[in-house]
């Protein structure tokens, strides 16, 4: 007897008339016209099943925050960091987990069962630190969250920001952080990139800088990144995120930078709803996309997940934690609209981040968690046209999340009332 049987799944690999079966908490059995009975038994109608969205990079200390202290008139990088720098004093642990639970609401709902956010260290209390380390353990039942030790004011442009990084990774932070290019001087950004992964190394640690976010195509601490991975052996353990200077780097150096990475085993994470809004601010006409370059990446053997960056913070008024409007802007930006870039678009809300981050067990495999989320969707590529609606979200083999279907009803002479828009 199962706890739990899905009937008549199609799955990302286009295999349809699947059934799942659960049984404590794991995928038991997968496979079509599965012979089981179970506790409960839901018929899919042939709706694709798919392992949980996973974010790669976020900033949970500061989403739900958008107007505080007042809004980003400019819409630029460097007003949002002078923003959130005027909002840390006032700051309360109570607020901040607050705000950091209502997320996770919406992320669940949403089919976001996994998380990498920021958090920022150069607050000498380390509040932030302390409020997200307790989501973590109250969201645990539902939604792995995996906190980075940021230092938002730069690592050695801010004080006290290495012994305080120091301090969140004793706490009990996951993965070291940074961002060079904040530094006060292209030197000191690279010696950045030197001490953080030193430090990743002596502590067996992860590592995810925010690397080269400017439209400056002089700026190359991806490459400083790259060259430390590979000389400390931490290859598979770091990635760079945003990395948009690398949109305006001329081709004869990105033909040289790509195979470097992929050599040294750095992926890449791009946020494509906060890169098309915060890059070529500075441009006027042609404007660059500034988002980097992410079917040339993936041609080059670099893994490449999409983020979800912020939501209703001081860089960015929109965002609902849906990952699937994430993959959408980063299909247009990138321009993948052949059916297998945008099935790459799929995977990089999916199964890369979830490889990047280290989750354990994730996937529609047999003995699997079973984490799964059913969309209104025929496949991947409709899923993300659709930003379909996630009819079911399960962890664990239990139902956490449940979303009525969008179905519309007309009322026009002549035509039927009911209309499936899709197109399958």
């Amino acid at each position: 007897m199962l706890d739990l049987l899905l009937r008549n799944c199609t799955l990302p690999d286009g295999r349809s008339g699947m059934d799942l079966g659960v049984e404590e908490g794991r995928i038991a059995a997968l496979q079509p016209r599965l012979q089981a009975q179970a506790a409960q038994e839901i018929d899919c109608a042939g709706q694709l099943l798919s392992p949980p969205f996973v974010d790669a990079h976020f900033h949970m200390d500061s989403t739900l925050s958008y107007g505080q202290p007042r809004v980003n008139q400019s819409g630029t990088l460097l007003e949002g960091i002078a923003l959130w720098g005027e909002l840390k004093p006032t700051l309360t642990q109570d607020a901040l987990i607050e705000r950091a639970l209502a997320y996770c609401d919406w992320a669940v709902a949403k089919g976001l069962l996994a998380i990498r956010s920021h958090v920022d260290v150069c607050d000498d209390r380390l509040l932030a630190v302390e409020a997200l380390l307790q989501v973590r353990e109250q969201v645990r039942p539902y939604l792995d969250l995996q906190l980075v030790a940021f230092p938002q004011d730069g690592l050695l442009r801010s004080a006290n920001a290495l012994r305080n990084l120091q301090r969140a990774l004793d706490l009990g932070v996951d993965v070291v952080g940074g961002i060079p290019h904040f530094e006060r001087t292209a030197e000191q950004g690279a010696e950045s990139v030197r001490l953080l992964c030193e430090l990743a190394a002596a502590r067996g640690l992860r590592v995810d800088l925010h690397c080269d976010e400017s439209d400056d195509p002089l700026s190359r601490h991806i490459e400083t990144l790259a060259f430390h991975t590979q000389r400390l052996g931490l290859h598979g353990r770091v990635v760079g995120s945003h990395l948009t200077s690398l949109h305006s780097m001329d081709n004869y150096y990105a033909s040289k930078l790509m195979p470097l990475m992929a050599e040294s085993g750095v992926a890449a994470i791009a946020n494509p709803l906060i890169n098309i809004t915060l890059q070529g601010r500075h441009d006027t006409y042609p404007k660059r996309r500034g988002m980097t370059r992410v079917p040339e990446l993936l041609a080059a053997g670099v893994p490449v997940a999409f983020g979800q960056d912020c939501v209703m913070d001081p860089w960015y008024a929109g965002g609902s934690g849906d990952m699937l409007e994430v993959a959408h802007m980063g299909l247009h930006v990138a321009q993948m609209t052949g059916q297998a870039a945008m099935r790459q678009c799929f995977d990089a809300v999916t199964t890369t981040p979830a490889r990047l981050l280290g989750l354990e067990d994730y996937g529609l495999d047999v003995g699997c968690r079973a984490d799964l989320v059913l969309l209104q969707a025929g496949d991947p590529v409709e899923a993300i046209r659709l930003r379909a609606t996630r009819l079911l979200v399960i962890r664990g083999g239990k139902i956490v999340a449940a979303t009525p279907a969008a179905n519309a009803r007309l009322y026009l002479p002549g035509r039927p009332a009911a209309v499936d828009w899709r197109r399958t």
